[in-house]
């Protein structure tokens, strides 16, 4: 297709947002809105942004529906056939894929998502047809990989629930070394991109600059999708666990308040309950007031008076029969206690009030 030819649609007028307008310029209109949208330094969310994304979406699929109509790229042709004009024309999925990525919608969140893995895919497949660089292409939103697609280090696969084991692990390590490998070749493309837009900016480029730059573009967003898609997988499992979440099951209705159960104590007989009783700590068998009435009762609380009156009488038996022993011992002249009374007499002579008692000294 001539660079300066225009499309009418095949007998269907244009949209009127884009009216009779050059494929190139079309894929240049979506192609900075894209850039102007990933750079913006306001709110992703905001209504002008939004609106501006959604602008770029409907310009890129009039670009992609004009693409399929002219039938510009075959898988029965090589990468050197495709004319270097329409190099560029094979990133129309890629950009798609990262607008639709770049809307905000909470409730059609897990559409859109799945909708940017479809352009994506389209993209890493054609790309893998044309053989522009070496990489495997990740599996199906499944987690099964296409029948034509061959199983790699490098493809992406979906977190497994089961414990890792020793295959895992190797498969975990591998994948992080693609995931550093593919960050490298990157910063590659990016590095020799930056020196290749200059000569292409300027106007002085020829053609084989011009397509080099094309396929520097088309390698760096195959590395670009390929980080996009395992970060999609990733939140469609997310969306589908918070899907289900919210529509599981109704919450059982609260249970009605029960009344607090009595405790008991277990025993393994009855002669053990009641040997025993209730156990410890014990369950309490009569109230305060009960208790009174009952010593009441019987007369022996301490205001009554009873169990002091017999402590006394008590104690006073217990001097008058220690004092009689004394008196018996003295009158039948016991020697063991006269002998006892000398030695304590002669001792206290001879040691002065409280010697030895040393309890109380510092």
């Amino acid at each position: 297709m001539a660079e300066n030819d225009t499309f009418n649609g095949a007998k269907e007028p244009l949209n009127s947002d884009t009216g009779l307008i050059k494929l190139s310029e079309l894929l240049e209109r979506g192609w900075k809105i894209f850039e102007d949208v990933d750079s913006t330094n306001e709110p992703l969310g905001s209504t002008a942004v939004q609106a501006n994304v959604k602008r770029g979406i409907n310009v890129l699929e009039e670009a992609s529906r004009m693409v399929a109509q002219l039938d510009l790229f075959s898988r029965n042709e090589e990468l050197e056939e495709i004319a270097t004009a329409d190099l560029k024309y094979l990133l129309l999925p890629a950009l798609l894929g990262a607008l639709h990525m770049k809307q905000t919608s909470r409730e059609k969140r897990l559409n859109i998502v799945q909708t940017a893995r479809t352009y994506f895919m389209d993209f890493l497949k054609r790309c893998k047809e044309y053989g522009v660089s070496q990489f495997e292409l990740p599996k199906s939103s499944d987690g099964n990989a296409d029948p034509e697609e061959a199983s790699g280090n490098g493809s992406y696969s979906k977190v497994k629930s089961v414990p890792a084991g020793p295959s895992d692990l190797l498969a975990m390590a591998s994948k992080r070394q693609s995931k550093i490998e593919r960050y490298r070749q990157r910063k590659e493309l990016e590095a020799r991109l930056s020196d290749v837009r200059r000569a292409v900016d300027s106007g002085q480029a020829d053609d084989e600059v011009t397509r080099d730059f094309y396929l520097l573009n088309v390698r760096r967003w195959v590395t670009v999708c390929l980080e996009e898609m395992e970060t999609i997988d990733q939140e469609v499992e997310l969306l589908r666990n918070m899907d289900v979440l919210k529509h599981g099951p109704a919450k059982q209705p609260a249970q009605p308040a029960r009344h607090p159960m009595k405790p008991f104590v277990l025993t393994k007989d009855a002669v053990q309950a009641q040997v025993f009783g209730a156990g410890y700590p014990s369950l309490p068998t009569m109230t305060v007031n009960d208790w009174y009435e009952q010593h009441a009762k019987h007369g022996v609380l301490p205001d009554q008076g009873i169990p002091r009156k017999v402590a006394v009488e008590d104690n006073t038996d217990a001097e008058e029969r220690e004092n009689e022993e004394k008196e018996r011992k003295a009158e039948n002249d016991d020697e063991e206690s006269l002998l006892k009374t000398r030695n304590w007499d002669d001792w206290k002579d001879t040691h002065r009030r409280g010697y030895g008692n040393r309890q109380n000294m510092g």
